[in-house]
Parts: C-alpha cells; sequence; structure tokens
C-alpha cells in the first residue's frame, strides 16, 4: 500500500474547495512538467486519446505516478476516449463553399478524382433526409437533402470555407447506440494494463451507452469510474437518466454549443451541476476556461469571471484542455485558475443551491449521516470534517452538500484516494484499515501542523474498517 506520508504542503485554510484537472500534451511530456503541473494545483491529469500512441501514453502515467508519490499528493488520471471520429478526412488545400451551394460527402473518398468530400465515418447508414450537419465548428451549416450509394448530398446554408480534419456534429442524428468504436475498445483493453482511474465516454446519446461501456469495463477487470462527456443534444434531452447511471459528469461545452443552441450552454451547465449534487455525482467544467492564455500569458477577463462562475454554482472541477495541452504558458495556466478559485471561494458573496433536501422523502444512511456530519460541524464552527471510507461513497455523499469545510477523506484503497482527488473540498490520505484511521490521522496532521491545538474535528466513521457501506458514528473531538 502506497500510504500518503508526506506532509501537505498547503495549510488548512489554504485548501481549494474547487478542484483543477489539467490535459497533458505536448506542451507538458516531460516528467518535470507533469510534476510542475500537480504542484501548480492541478489535481486530475487528463490523457487525450484522440492523440499519441500507447507507448506516450504508458510513459505519462509513470510519470504522473512518480510525480505524484514525490510531491505526496494523489492525483486522478483521466483516460478521455475519442469516440466516433466524425470529421472531414484528408484533402489538399482549402475547398471554398457558397449559400445554397449542394455538397457531397462519402467515407475515406478522393476529392481530387470524385469532388466527393472524404469523411472519416460513414455517415450514409445513419443521417436522414433534413437532419442538420454542421462541420468546423458550426462554420458552415449545412441540411441533407439525399443520400444515395454511400454519399450525403447536403445543401449549405452559408458561405464559408473547408478544411481537412475539421469536426461535424449532427445535432439531429441518432446514431443508435454506436458510440463505442473498435479504437476505443483497443484503448480501454491497454487501459484496463494501467493505472487509470477515470475513463471519459465521449459522444454519449443515452443511459444505454453508458451501461454497454461498464460492462466493457467490468469484464475488463478496469477499477476505473466513467465520465459522461457531455456534448450532444440527445445527452442533454436524457440528462436526467445519463447522470443516474454515470459516475462523473463533464460539461464539455465545445461541441455542447454546436449541438445545442449557444445560449442554452450556460443554463445546461447548471442544471447538470444541480443533477450532480443531487445523485452524488462529481462535475466537470471543460472547453474554453482560459483558452487566450494558449498564446497569452494573462486571461480575459470574461475568462477570469467564467472559472469564478463555475466556482460559484458548485462545480467540483474546472478544466483545462488546449491551455496545458498545446499552450505556450501550461504551468501559469493552472496557478491563474487556482489563484481565481481560492479568491472566489474566500470571498463568494452567494452559495449556489440547486435541492431542497425537505423535498426528499426517505434518505439513505449515507445521506443522513453526510447531512448531520455537515449540521454538526457547522452548529460547533468546526474546522475540518474527517470521514474515513472504504469506496468514497460517504466523501462523495458529504462532497455534493457543499460544505464550506476543507473535508479529509481517509481510505485504505488507493484507487479510491486518487479518484477523491477531483471532488469537491476533499483531501484523501491513504491509511490501513483501523477502528483509529481517523483518529490517527488527525494526530499526524497536527503533529505536522497542518491542524493546530484547539481545532474542532467532527468525523464520521463505521464499526467495520474496511467494509463497504457501514458508515454509522459521528465524533467530535477537540485537538489538544
Amino acid at each position: 500500500m502506497n500510504t500518503t506520508h508526506k506532509v501537505p504542503v498547503v495549510p488548512l485554510e489554504r485548501y481549494k474547495r474547487t478542484k483543477i484537472i489539467a490535459t497533458v500534451g505536448p506542451a507538458t511530456d516531460s516528467y518535470e512538467a507533469i510534476l510542475g503541473m500537480i504542484k501548480a494545483g492541478a489535481n486530475g491529469l487528463r490523457l487525450n486519446f484522440s492523440h499519441g500512441d500507447h507507448a506516450e501514453h504508458g510513459q505519462r502515467i509513470k510519470w504522473i505516478r512518480k510525480a505524484s508519490k514525490e510531491y505526496g499528493k494523489p492525483v486522478a488520471i483521466i483516460m478521455d476516449l475519442q469516440g466516433p471520429k466524425i470529421r472531414l478526412g484528408d484533402f489538399e488545400g482549402v475547398i471554398n463553399v457558397l449559400e445554397g451551394q449542394t455538397i457531397r460527402l462519402g467515407y475515406k473518398s478522393d476529392y481530387e478524382k470524385t469532388g466527393v468530400i472524404p469523411i472519416q465515418y460513414d455517415l450514409s447508414k445513419k443521417v436522414k433526409r433534413g437532419e442538420r450537419l454542421y462541420i468546423y465548428d458550426g462554420k458552415v451549416r449545412t441540411t441533407v437533402t439525399s443520400i444515395k450509394d454511400g454519399v450525403v448530398f447536403a445543401r449549405v446554408e452559408n458561405d464559408g470555407i473547408l478544411i481537412k480534419r475539421k469536426g461535424i456534429n449532427l445535432p439531429d442524428t441518432d446514431f443508435g447506440g454506436d458510440v463505442i468504436t473498435k479504437k476505443d475498445r483497443e484503448d480501454l483493453a491497454f487501459g484496463s494494463t494501467q493505472d487509470i482511474d477515470y475513463v471519459a465516454q465521449s459522444f454519449v446519446q443515452t443511459a444505454d451507452d453508458v451501461v454497454a461501456i461498464k460492462k466493457i469495463m467490468k469484464n475488463l477487470g478496469m477499477s476505473a469510474k466513467v465520465i459522461v462527456k457531455f456534448e450532444t443534444r440527445s445527452a442533454v434531452a436524457h440528462m436526467d437518466e445519463i447522470v443516474a447511471a454515470t459516475d462523473c459528469i463533464m460539461i464539455a461545452r465545445g461541441d455542447l454549443a454546436v449541438e445545442t443552441p449557444p445560449e442554452s450552454v450556460p443554463i445546461i451547465q447548471r442544471q447538470l451541476i444541480g443533477l450532480g449534487m443531487k445523485f452524488a455525482k462529481p462535475t466537470i467544467v471543460a472547453t474554453q476556461m482560459l483558452f487566450s492564455m494558449t498564446e497569452m500569458p494573462e486571461p480575459t477577463r470574461a475568462e477570469v469571471s467564467d472559472v469564478a462562475t463555475a466556482v460559484l454554482v458548485g462545480a467540483d472541477c474546472v478544466m483545462l484542455s488546449d491551455e496545458t495541452a498545446n499552450g505556450r504558458y501550461p504551468i501559469k495556466a493552472i496557478e491563474v485558475m487556482k489563484r481565481v478559485i481560492l479568491y472566489t471561494e474566500q470571498n463568494a458573496p452567494l452559495k449556489a443551491v440547486f435541492v431542497d433536501e425537505s423535498a426528499s422523502a426517505t434518505k439513505s444512511r449515507q445521506e443522513a449521516m453526510s447531512s448531520a456530519v455537515i449540521r454538526l460541524a457547522k452548529e460547533l464552527r468546526a474546522n475540518a470534517i474527517v470521514a474515513e471510507t472504504k469506496s468514497g461513497a460517504t466523501a462523495l455523499h458529504i462532497a455534493s452538500l457543499r460544505s464550506e469545510l476543507p473535508m479529509i477523506a481517509v481510505t485504505s484503497d488507493e484507487r479510491v484516494a486518487q479518484q477523491l482527488a477531483i471532488v469537491y473540498s476533499c483531501k484523501s490520505y491513504i491509511r490501513p484499515d483501523d477502528k483509529m484511521a481517523a483518529t490517527k490521522l488527525t494526530n499526524w496532521l497536527r503533529a505536522n501542523n497542518v491542524l493546530s491545538s484547539g481545532n474542532i474535528i467532527v468525523s464520521c466513521s463505521g464499526k467495520y474498517p474496511g467494509v463497504v457501506g457501514t458508515t454509522d458514528t459521528i465524533k467530535v473531538r477537540v485537538l489538544e
């Protein structure tokens, strides 16, 4: 067991409750860069399986675990699957298109010889006449007029240009569960041999897609949890069932703003964060959070406001993509994001409330215990909550109630400690199962000046350490 016995570098009052996920890419492809990201404030690191091969990702996983151990901080590793590669294929130069023109799209076509624009996915088997087909992040909007001999005919609705390998969005098309590709299955098989904490599933349409990937992962013996990327119109239409089926939620606002009206995205973001809190599922706000920092050393005011808003409405995590994968200022982007989070949390004039707790007719024991722990800690003006947890469920339920107190989770399961790294307000420690695990940990934190004499700690634990679902005891302790 890789117990975390390093002294935390962050004092209790400087804990950030909202976590940071950063993407590893060419700009951060070294051990030193990964250690730098973790030191700057990254709690989770995302590996984008749309790029790079298994050898590259395997090396990055080794670097992350080494850096995590060196710094003494559990870090979640997220494997982000590519999903269906619905993109234009390769062709020379730029294709100019005009409003009213009809274009032809064909799977792996040769544009030079046939004039049919190549695509990397056979849409002729999926699309229907009248459905919308948006190309290049919605810059060129078209409507399908017919399908013949494997070729999709579409009417162009605005002047624009097409560039090779740009993405295609189909907000009206039902992909009928065909969202886990051959490449995804190969990547999952690789992931099952690696130290992966989360698998992010792309292009989810319904809860059936989540059930399907969980079945594959179970057969592979994976202990990773599933993150659903909300990036399609269909996923938004089925959000309640999907949130109930998944383990974690990512609001992938780039494709979402093409598939749904852009003005709806902030509302969808709030709805999903509210559902995450209701179902005790962590939520991640992603895409273009500090996008200008890909090229510039400072963010725009709008980007700062965007990060602060995600914090105010209760997201578990905010995520950086191109900023750390390809950007010129990857470490600074994380530092800026951490600064915005801390300032917002320390000066927030309001707290987002989504769920009326009194409206719940019945609560599980874990939910009731979590509510009681937070109420008691608030009334006692406690300094921290300590949760003993085997599966992480107790910590997830406490986090879902969005207490302003830091939560210290103690678990004997290394995977759980890493998964909790991206959960709201949770700092996790790995210790052997023990009836006195919480007491021993707080003693250690007191000895290392993370906690102080006179601090009030409210802890919750179970009668049987290491047994899932047995949390039944709340204790109050004043440190000497």
